[in-house]
């Protein structure tokens, strides 16, 4: 496989690189019409059925569920402050391509979405007023909720979509393989990824994908459908949130259609603008002191006893419809969501290393999450304890009403309102647009992971998106969509499993490159800066330091010493039998690669590539000056080095060569010894 030049852009794919996977792409689609056709004409027996499932997996799984939610989180915390943390998530050279304000807003707007304006008065009032054990109504009650609101939206389960976007984005933009869950298990199971193992993976990906962004939309619309009757009179029912889930899939089908670059990224910063704004006027608007006292409480309450929240499973005496309704929900929909946000983070998060990577997705999120929830779940409890008993009845009986019941106690109650429905509408089409973008991507065949899957694919998504949601509020509402999110997500949970351990081998053997390269660093030191005397050759050097070179030279460079020295080592190896091509370009893209084949090993590859780069200011020259000149790198499989070797001579270009290809041996050695002493390994990144 050769390495493509270095980029950070991306380009809609052509007809060529898209192609649909059939088996996963009609499989899926025709469970979920079966589905959705049975939904819709038999919905008592759907919602029955459904019922039976929740209260099955409850009671064999629920414990599960709690024990894989910590090991995800554990996991990628571990390997953040591990060696591996300066691994990045693409090649070497790659640089991330949106800066953390545009990042953090779009791994918001799609990882939270609408469903934190749904819960940020339901919860806290709920929990408040009708804790899981205890006195409700009471100052205990009050910091118990915002614990269990925190612990439902913290940490823990962002730590599943970072598990599922670390992996991806490590095998796909480090290792070539196409941007699909599948290829997060190619450590564990090699080439028979590409065959039924992998459709059966990419399938549980694409149902759980579709119910979890459903189920999302659905609990907006029934928000939705609430705030539209209480400010025009629209009448609540099924044949509203139809047309209301119609509207919102043609928004999001147009979303999707204009790209990640436009359409999903300006809509996600306008979201993370409006929910600022927002939050900030419920604080100075209500008890500013009193809120910022109950954050910092809040906080501590949950880091101190996080533990303690995250293993309870009330075992000894439990409250199965809240487990079901709550945590067990919860923790469901994170997983159910995994492969759709996990997926997307890996698409805007090439360039980043693993450490930066987990410590954005985990801390930017969840210090919004606990300042939104605490600001205004805070907000929500010291209205009912203050007398508002009414409101948090209401709330609590139909949480569809809540956020519009909660305006309307603070000022300026019409311009809030219409501020908190725009804001739902965008969130509603950021999760969609952002869900019709990876199940396309799921459900195609798309050679180079920076393209993505063309828009007629995207626009059928989220019609299907539709479709579900439409199929689950006529089931039942909001029991049926956390019932099925429930159930669908149960299969991804055993995938994650094995996606941590096949990460884990994979970052191992990356770990062993390294170690390649020090071992064999005696073999580096080859005197490359010697003179015809045998003399350290101290004036190239400086020659070298001081040289700011044009494009043109640098081709010229190519040509006269670097392609000689390619030949040279190519004449070489080809004499000891080793397979050598060597390939390249002259002209804007300029570059030459050296690739010899090793059999059933990983290749090596030895590429040039010009790098442009701001001419220094203390450069003194006569000539005109410019603003810009080019350093010639030396790029492997793993992306591209930092060192500069125009001025080497065609000896010491032979010699950078055969450095690499000594240390490229000496990593296969390591590998092998490593893999004698642990049988059945097979199929490593990067060995195709």
């Amino acid at each position: 496989m050769h390495q493509s030049k270095p980029s950070e852009e991306t380009s809609a794919p052509s007809v060529s690189e898209a192609r649909i996977k059939p088996l996963v792409f009609y499989g899926s689609i025709i469970g979920i019409v079966l589905f959705s056709l049975w939904a819709m004409f038999f919905t008592e027996e759907a919602g029955r059925l459904i019922n039976w499932v929740l209260g099955w997996i409850s009671g064999s799984f629920g414990w599960f569920y709690f024990l894989a939610i910590v090991a995800y989180l554990a996991f990628v915390v571990l390997v953040a402050v591990s060696k591996f943390g300066d691994i990045k998530l693409g090649p070497d050279h790659a640089e991330p391509e949106f800066n953390v304000v545009t990042w953090a807003a779009m791994l918001f707007s799609a990882g939270i979405g609408i469903d934190l304006i749904f819960y940020c008065i339901v919860e806290p009032v709920t929990q408040f007023m009708a804790p899981p054990v205890g006195e409700g109504g009471t100052v205990a009650a009050a910091r118990h909720a915002m614990e269990l609101t925190f612990l439902h939206w913290g940490l823990s389960g962002w730590g599943v979509y970072t598990l599922v976007g670390m992996a991806l984005a490590f095998f796909s933009y480090r290792h070539g393989l196409p941007l699909t869950i599948r290829s997060s298990l190619f450590a564990l199971f090699g080439r028979r990824i590409n065959g039924s193992l992998g459709n059966a993976v990419d399938i549980a990906a694409v149902l759980g994908t579709v119910f979890g962004v459903a189920t999302s939309l659905g609990i907006g619309i029934i928000q939705l459908n609430f705030g539209l009757k209480y400010m025009f009179g629209v009448p609540e029912g099924t044949l509203t949130q139809a047309a209301l889930a119609v509207m919102i899939v043609v928004f999001s089908a147009i979303s999707a259609a204009t790209g990640v670059e436009r359409g999903i990224r300006r809509l996600s910063e306008f979201n993370m603008l409006l929910a600022v704004l927002m939050m900030l006027f419920v604080l100075f608007s209500g008890r500013t002191h009193f809120l910022l006292d109950a954050f910092v409480t809040n906080l501590g309450d949950y880091l101190q006893h996080f533990v303690q929240l995250s293993f309870n499973t009330f075992a000894f005496d439990p409250p199965t419809d809240w487990l079901n309704a709550w945590t067990l929900f919860f923790w469901a929909w994170w997983i159910a969501w995994g492969p759709f946000v996990g997926l997307f983070l890996a698409r805007i998060s090439r360039g980043r290393t693993i450490r930066s990577f987990v410590a954005g997705t985990l801390i930017l999120p969840f210090t919004f999450m606990a300042a939104w929830m605490a600001i205004m779940g805070n907000s929500a409890i010291d209205m009912v304890m203050e007398g508002a008993t009414q409101f948090g009845h209401e709330a609590v009986a139909h949480p569809g009403s809540a956020i519009y019941l909660f305006l309307e106690q603070l000022p300026w109650s019409l311009l809030t309102t219409i501020t908190i429905t725009i804001l739902a509408i965008v969130f509603f089409v950021t999760s969609g647009d952002s869900g019709s973008l990876v199940l396309s991507n799921l459900t195609c065949r798309i050679d180079d992971p920076n393209h993505d899957a063309p828009p007629w694919m995207r626009v059928t998504w989220a019609g299907i998106i539709g479709i579900v949601t439409v199929a689950l509020l006529m089931t039942g509402g909001l029991s049926a969509l956390q019932g099925a999110v429930v159930i669908m997500g149960l299969p991804f949970t055993f995938v994650l499993l094995l996606m941590m351990v096949s990460l884990w081998k994979a970052l191992r053997l990356e770990g062993l490159k390294t170690a390649s390269m020090q071992e064999a660093l005696s073999g580096h030191l080859s005197g490359r800066t010697m003179s015809r005397e045998g003399h350290t050759n101290w004036t190239q050097r400086l020659a070298r330091a001081i040289s700011f070179p044009t494009l043109r030279q640098v081709e010229h460079f190519v040509e006269r010493t670097v392609r000689p020295a390619f030949d040279a080592v190519k004449e070489e190896l080809t004499e000891k039998g080793y397979p050598v091509t060597i390939s390249g370009e002259s002209g804007e893209q300029l570059h030459l690669s050296l690739d010899v084949d090793l059999g059933e090993e990983v290749n090596f590859t030895y590429q040039v590539w010009p790098r442009q780069c701001s001419m220094p200011a203390f450069t003194l020259r006569a000539e005109k000056p410019r603003s810009t000149y080019y350093r010639l790198e030396p790029h492997l499989r793993e992306g591209g080095l930092t060192y500069d070797l125009m001025g080497y001579t065609r000896e010491q270009v032979i010699g950078d060569i055969v450095d690499h290809f000594e240390a490229h041996l000496q990593f296969l050695h390591m590998r092998r010894e490593l893999s004698s002493r642990t049988p059945g390994e097979e199929g490593q990144p990067g060995a195709t």
